[in-house]
């Protein structure tokens, strides 16, 4: 992996792997011994110890001695930051849809059949295409 200064980028790259997100679901249940994390996985230790180690360089998870357990707990904050980071753009692609939504019931209204038309019974009225959409603005 490489190193970085910008700890959201270190997040996102830490985020990357499946197996370090299992290890980051299983520490939202509260903190684990390394021999727990491990059980699910079939890798060697020195791979659990390596994933371990880039969660805990990315600020994902700390990491202390008691007794003889070496015990693992979830640290919120870096994920916390890049919650924070995507919930900006969740903002914007929900405004966006909201627009398109405004702009379809507004715009590309599909009329009412008259009452004594007949009605179709096996699909929907057929649905605007990007294609049609630019045409009629044009």
């Amino acid at each position: 992996m490489t190193t970085t200064s910008d700890p959201l980028s270190t997040t996102f790259a830490a985020l990357a792997d499946p197996t370090r997100r299992a290890i980051l679901a299983r520490l939202a249940r509260g903190d684990a011994p390394v021999s727990e994390l491990a059980q699910p996985f079939t890798m060697s230790a020195p791979a659990i110890s390596r994933h371990l180690r880039v969660l805990a360089n990315a600020g994902l998870i700390e990491r202390h001695v008691r007794a003889r357990w070496r015990i693992c707990r979830l640290r919120g904050h870096e994920l916390r930051q890049a919650h924070e980071w995507l919930d900006q753009y969740r903002e914007y692609w929900e405004q966006s849809l909201d627009r398109l939504v405004d702009y379809l019931e507004r715009e590309v209204a599909v009329p009412d059949l008259p009452p004594h038309a007949p009605r179709r019974r096996r699909s929907a009225p057929p649905v605007p295409t990007l294609r049609t959409t630019k045409r009629r603005l044009r």
